[in-house]
């Protein structure tokens, strides 16, 4: 299964940010394990290392992305990307709707994110963490 995996997920796992690591925890050592393609949009990892100076140094967010993308592969940004996503009228979140186009693009089964609504528009599911973990224990509960 691939996942893109949202800004808003990066954050919850490199900060243990509670009620919602243990959920995301799972699926990125479900990355790391090789039991998803774990895919995240090349401006994630750029607005990650931003937010994350507040708990972190130079030094170690470097380490941390560095160490991040041994398991899961960046979705590049490209001109076509952007004019897709500026030409989306209707999907009022620019940064959002550049993920659904680099999702689009390395042609992800769902987007994971704790901001649902924000993909109301999104051509590509979405899932929160929780509703991934419960459809995955619901398909391994119904094999034989």
């Amino acid at each position: 299964m691939r996942l893109m995996l949202d800004t808003n997920i990066l954050m919850d796992y490199m900060t243990e940010r509670e009620p919602f690591f243990p959920a995301v925890r799972k699926i990125i050592l479900g990355c790391k394990n090789g039991e998803f393609d774990g895919i995240v949009s090349a401006h994630s990892l750029v607005d990650m290392f931003y937010i994350l100076r507040k708990h972190f140094s130079n030094s170690e967010r470097r380490k941390m992305l560095l160490a991040f993308g041994e398991f899961v592969q960046t979705e590049s940004i490209d001109a076509e990307k952007l004019c897709a996503a500026l030409q989306n009228d209707p999907f009022i979140d620019f940064e959002d709707c550049l993920v659904v186009e680099c999702a689009k693009s390395a042609h992800v089964d769902f987007i994971i994110t704790r901001n649902l609504k924000d993909y109301a528009l999104s051509e590509v599911p979405v899932l929160s963490p929780e509703q991934l973990l419960e459809m995955i224990n619901h398909s391994a509960s119904q094999s034989p």
